[in-house]
C-alpha cells in the first residue's frame, strides 16, 4: 500500500483541523467541537504511528549497514537489534493500516452494556452474570472504568437483564464485536444427572449517546415513578424511587430502579435512551456496509447467534470468523484480546478491500 500519499493527505487535514481548534468560535457548537477534537486526535495518532514506523525502518537500515562493517562488536551489536526491530514493522503496519481506513464515527465513545438472559431459565440467567463479570474484568484489565445502571435480578443470584456504562479510551472500537447471542454448554449445578444443557445470553453493545446526538422531547416522553422491586433494603421497600421512561414515538421503554433516588433513575433511564435511539439510528447505515461487516459489528439482529462457551471441553467458537480457543477460563477471567484482534483483523481486511475496490472504480 502506497503509505506516502495517504500520510500526506492526513497532515494536511491535521494542519486544517488544528487551524480550526484555535478558532474559539468552534466551542459555540458543542457537537461540532466534540467531532473536530476527536478527528485532531485520530490524526495526530495516525501520524505518530507513521512516524515511528519509519524511525524503525531507518533503524533497520542503519543496522544493516553497521552489521556489515570491519568493527566486529558494533556489527555484532547492530546484528543482535535486527530481529527486534523487524518484528516491530508488521505490528505497525497493521496499526497504520487501521487507522488510515475510514473513520467510524462510533470507535471513540463510551458504550452501555446490555445483558439479557435468552433460552434456558435460571441457567441463562447466571450466565448472564458470568459475562457481566466478564466484561467488568475486561473493562479493569484494559484501564477503563465499569458503571452499574440496572439490572432485573433473577431468584438463583443471576440477572433476567442488566445494563453496564463502560468509559475510557476507544471503548466502543473493542466492545462493538460483543453484540449478538453467546450461547453456553454446560452441566447446570442443579442438574442430577449430568446431562449438558444449552442455554443463551443476549448481548447488546450501544455506543453511548450524548445530548446534543440525539434530541429528545419533553413532549415525547411519559414518565412514571413506581415502588422498587426485589432486594435493596429498606430505602427500596419505602420510597417510589423506581422510574419508567417511555418514548412515545418509538414505544421504547427504560426502567430503572437500582439508584437512590428517582432523579439518579431517570438520569440514568434517559442515558439508555438516548443510546438505544442512537444506535437504531445508526444500524439504518450499517446497510451500506459489506456482509462481512455487517456480520462482526452486529446487524442489529439480536437472534444472530456469535459465540458458543462448552464447559465441559474448555472451549469458545467464535462463529462469525471460525476461530476456535480452548482458553475459556481465560476469556472468562476477562481476556478478551484474543478473540476481539482476529475480529479486527477480519474487518480491517474486509475494509481494506473495500477501499482498495473503491480506488480502482
Amino acid at each position: 500500500m502506497d503509505y506516502a500519499t495517504l500520510i500526506s493527505q492526513r497532515r494536511r487535514r491535521f494542519a486544517e483541523v488544528s487551524e480550526s481548534i484555535e478558532d474559539p468560535s468552534l466551542f459555540e457548537n458543542a457537537k461540532r467541537a466534540t467531532e473536530v477534537m476527536r478527528e485532531h486526535r485520530r490524526l495526530k495518532e495516525t501520524l505518530a504511528l507513521w512516524d515511528e514506523l519509519e524511525s524503525i525502518r531507518s533503524q533497520i537500515s542503519d543496522n544493516q549497514e553497521l552489521a556489515k562493517g570491519d568493527d566486529d562488536e558494533l556489527a555484532a551489536m547492530a546484528s543482535s537489534e535486527l530481529p527486534e526491530l523487524e518484528q516491530r514493522v508488521p505490528v505497525l503496519e497493521e496499526k497504520l493500516q487501521y487507522a488510515l481506513l475510514p473513520a467510524d464515527p462510533d470507535e471513540d465513545r463510551d458504550a452501555l452494556i446490555e445483558i439479557r438472559a435468552g433460552a434456558g431459565g435460571d441457567e441463562a440467567s447466571l450466565f448472564a452474570a458470568e459475562l457481566m463479570r466478564m466484561y467488568q474484568r475486561h473493562a479493569e484489565n484494559r484501564g477503563w472504568k465499569t458503571e452499574h445502571l440496572g439490572s432485573s435480578p433473577s431468584d438463583v443470584g443471576g440477572f433476567k437483564e442488566v445494563v453496564l456504562r463502560v468509559t475510557g479510551d476507544e471503548v466502543f472500537r473493542y466492545l462493538k464485536y460483543e453484540s449478538g447471542v453467546h450461547r453456553v454448554q454446560r452441566v447446570p449445578a442443579t442438574e442430577t444427572q449430568g446431562r449438558i444443557h444449552t442455554s443463551t445470553v443476549t448481548v447488546a453493545v450501544l455506543p453511548e449517546a450524548e445530548e446534543v446526538d440525539i434530541q429528545i422531547r419533553p413532549d415525547e416522553l411519559r414518565i412514571e415513578v413506581c415502588r422498587a422491586g426485589g432486594a435493596g433494603g429498606q430505602h427500596v421497600n419505602r420510597t417510589e424511587s423506581a422510574v419508567q421512561v417511555f418514548h412515545l414515538p418509538t414505544g421504547l421503554m427504560v426502567r430503572c430502579e437500582d439508584g437512590r433516588s428517582q432523579g439518579q433513575n431517570k438520569e440514568r433511564a434517559l442515558q439508555i435512551l438516548r443510546s438505544r435511539l442512537y444506535e437504531a439510528k445508526q444500524r439504518e447505515t450499517q446497510e451500506k456496509y459489506s456482509a462481512t461487516r455487517r456480520a462482526l459489528i452486529g446487524s442489529g439482529d439480536r437472534s444472530e447467534k456469535i459465540r458458543t462457551y462448552n464447559f465441559p471441553q474448555s472451549r469458545i467458537t467464535d462463529h462469525r470468523i471460525g476461530l476456535t480457543t480452548h482458553n475459556l477460563d481465560g476469556i472468562l477471567a476477562g481476556d478478551l484480546a484474543e478473540l476481539t484482534s482476529a475480529l479486527q483483523r477480519t474487518e480491517m481486511a474486509e475494509r481494506l478491500a473495500e477501499a482498495e475496490s473503491s480506488n480502482r472504480a
